[in-house]
């Protein structure tokens, strides 16, 4: 079963959804706007989402995520102590925006993870990996099997995330990134919440935050 991995920018910063599919079923990553379409790309792929996974609960990462996962019905996988950002729009800056407020009242679907933990979806096992610094719960998704890891807002190509939002600190991400994220295989390639790709092995040597 190989894993396919589709970057989707989204909204008016562009920020990366993610469709991780195998075979027929898929997972829809940080649905941060145009449920259309992200709806109409699975529509078109014939995939059937099976759960939505969340690196956090900034704007323009759950932008569409109730329309979503409204029309598919399917649960939602965050980090606990990302839950108030998903609640309360000072949290996740929506209302700095210039859009109506997010704010998800109903939290039902969701499943929090309390630490680092494994969970399987479409056969994987993928590791849950809890890298605070850029908001309190940010998570990264690493798919063993694929070499893969979805970071979120904590590493990218030749940078970092943000760490003056609240909640954000600065020290705190650089030791998320080293022991949670560096510790990975070098191969390993690095799916940001936004630009390109890049891997474990090049953000290490040449990634300004830590040389």
């Amino acid at each position: 079963m190989s894993v396919k991995i589709y970057p989707m920018p989204v909204g008016d910063v562009q920020a990366n959804c993610y469709i991780v599919s195998v075979d027929e079923k898929a997972l829809i990553v940080d649905p941060g706007d145009e449920a259309a379409k992200i709806i109409q790309y699975l529509a078109t792929k014939q995939l059937e989402p099976v759960a939505i996974l969340m690196t956090h609960g900034h704007f323009d990462h759950i932008g569409a995520l109730k329309e979503v996962q409204a029309k598919y019905e399917i649960p939602v996988y965050a980090h606990k102590d990302e839950e108030e950002y998903f609640t309360n729009a000072g949290y996740n800056l929506s209302w700095k925006a210039g859009r109506p407020p997010i704010e998800i009242r109903d939290l039902s679907k969701f499943t929090f993870i309390q630490e680092d933990q494994d969970i399987e979806l479409l056969g994987q096992e993928i590791a849950v990996r809890h890298v605070p610094g850029h908001s309190l719960g940010s998570a990264a998704f690493y798919f063993k099997a694929a070499g893969i890891v979805i970071s979120g807002d904590a590493l990218f190509k030749g940078s970092i995330g943000r760490t003056d939002l609240i909640h954000g600190n600065f020290d705190q991400l650089i030791t998320s990134i080293k022991t949670k994220l560096f510790t990975l295989p070098d191969d390993t390639i690095v799916y940001s919440g936004h630009g390109e790709a890049t891997t474990i092995g090049d953000e290490k040597r040449m990634n300004p935050f830590f040389r």
